[in-house]
């Protein structure tokens, strides 16, 4: 791999936070899965598009894009080689073969100029550490009039599995949990902010619109408890504790849940931002 200007991004996703969602890849797909469809028409994905997938994860998009593209192709990047290794075989099994995966920070990786006609990303460009100098980059990979779309979370409150984390609060040390700021989850959740930053990375004909879905976490709160709180998010509350507060955490992190679970199913509501661009053509 090339430099990486996201150190402590490229530490997390090459270490536990990379593992568990590679591990884990259809239990995400299944809580992000809603927000695919919309991503990949606000793209307009066409037959023999080049379509570049940033912050590709374990590749659900990128393939789901490739197949879009048909005589095209899709190429993912993305910093966490556990997950990489999980999407090329992803590819394999399914037998996609328009599709590439490669470990690259897309802020600084040597993209060929004006390569593809469109760029997505599920939920992977609130992680730069200068998001204006990353989103030119990504432009400059994009030919004249060429297509931006992506998804990145929207306000906390709006989100339900953040509100079921930050109800821990008399446990865990939730104080400035989901709270704007960069680079993290919610660094893009001002939609202002997201506006100013693509207006400066170069791009033009922005829009930024609301949407929500609901993402299946599980089969029953006491095991989406589990999985939450071994997730990065609730690794970094529940390490700052002892093992008292951990399980009292988890128990009333289990009571919430509860009142989500539908026919055999735990489902909560996401809500984000979904972004439309052009690079000036």
């Amino acid at each position: 791999m090339r430099t990486t200007a996201n150190v402590e991004q490229h530490q997390a996703w090459n270490g536990h936070e990379g593992a568990h969602w590679a591990q884990h890849q259809d239990r995400w797909d299944a809580v992000n899965a809603g927000f695919d469809e919309p991503l990949l028409t606000a793209a307009a994905v066409g037959a023999g598009d080049h379509v570049l997938d940033i912050g590709c994860g374990a590749g659900s998009t990128t393939r789901l894009a490739a197949r879009r593209a048909g005589h095209g192709s899709a190429l993912g990047l993305d910093l966490s080689a556990p997950m990489l290794a999980r999407a090329r075989e992803s590819a394999r099994q399914e037998k996609v073969a328009n599709v590439e995966f490669e470990q690259a920070d897309a802020q600084t990786h040597p993209l060929d100029p004006a390569a593809f006609d469109a760029a997505i990303s599920r939920f992977g460009v609130m992680f730069f550490a200068d998001p204006v100098a990353a989103f030119a980059n990504i432009a400059r990979a994009l030919r004249p009039g060429g297509r931006l779309a992506f998804v990145c979370s929207a306000a906390a409150e709006r989100n339900e599995w953040l509100q079921a984390m930050a109800a821990l609060g008399a446990h865990l040390p939730t104080g400035g949990f989901g709270t704007p700021g960069g680079p993290g989850m919610f660094s893009l959740a001002d939609s202002g902010r997201v506006r100013e930053v693509l207006a400066a990375a170069g791009f033009t004909g922005i829009a930024v619109a609301g949407v929500e879905a609901y993402g299946t976490w599980g089969s029953g709160a006491e095991e989406v408890a589990d999985f939450l709180l071994d997730s990065g998010p609730g690794r970094h509350l529940t390490g700052q504790v002892g093992p008292v507060d951990r399980e009292r955490a988890r128990a009333d992190l289990v009571a919430v849940l509860r009142g989500h679970e539908r026919d055999g199913a735990v489902r909560l509501r996401s809500a984000a931002w979904l972004v439309t661009a052009h690079r000036p053509g």
